[in-house]
């Protein structure tokens, strides 16, 4: 298997598929790729997705990411995030987020080294870039993570998992009374010019002035 993954040339920014890939041929990937590696997959039923995110990707998600953890700071909640951890519901689906936040269940996996969704809830907040990548909502499904973000084309889409399936809503369960739809596009694009920590510092200030209105 090693040798035939050394074979596989995954462009930056394009995906490649995979067919009939067993679970235990998807843990054995997982092994052999490592850690510390710049592919990024997703599984679902035998169906493997490898793909490499461009700078540009990986640039917003950054951004997206600082925005959250200001925003939760400001709030005085404690979180986890976890970045692009695989989560796996074995034996039918396995992906890595571009980012995931522990909120309301950041004290139950506190400390934890290794999240098992067998046994640990999965991630309050999952945050999916669709500017080199392709989301897969029907395994974040699976997986029941209860707020999925998607950002396409400079836009904010919010989607909340009821009874299994997810619909998309004006405002974040997480951040009630928050108009982030607006919010955190409009400081993502602010970034590409003022920078970051110029961004970071005008974006605290607003969610300090929404605290205080509401």
């Amino acid at each position: 298997m090693l040798l035939e993954l050394q074979r596989i040339h995954v462009p930056s920014g394009q995906r490649v598929i995979l067919q009939d890939i067993s679970w235990q041929e998807f843990e054995t990937i997982l092994d052999e790729l490592g850690d510390h590696r710049r592919v990024r997959l997703a599984y679902d039923d035998g169906l493997l997705e490898m793909m490499i995110p461009l700078p540009e990707h990986e640039d917003d998600k950054e951004i997206i990411g600082d925005l959250i953890k200001a925003l939760l700071e400001e709030l005085d909640i404690e979180f986890r995030s976890l970045g692009s951890t695989t989560f796996k519901k074995p034996t039918t689906q396995g992906l890595e987020p571009d980012q995931c936040f522990y909120i309301q269940n950041e004290a139950t996996i506190r400390g934890k080294k290794r999240i098992d969704l067998a046994v640990d809830p999965p991630p309050d907040l999952a945050i999916e870039i669709d500017i080199s990548s392709r989301t897969h909502p029907s395994i974040y499904e699976a997986l029941q993570v209860p707020e999925l973000w998607r950002f396409d084309q400079g836009n904010l889409q919010i989607n909340r998992l009821n009874f299994g399936k997810y619909q998309e809503v004006l405002e974040s369960p997480n951040f009630p009374g928050l108009d982030l739809k607006q919010m955190i596009p409009h400081y993502l694009k602010e970034s590409k010019t003022l920078g970051r920590n110029k961004v970071l510092k005008a974006f605290r200030q607003r969610v300090r002035e929404q605290i205080q209105l509401s």
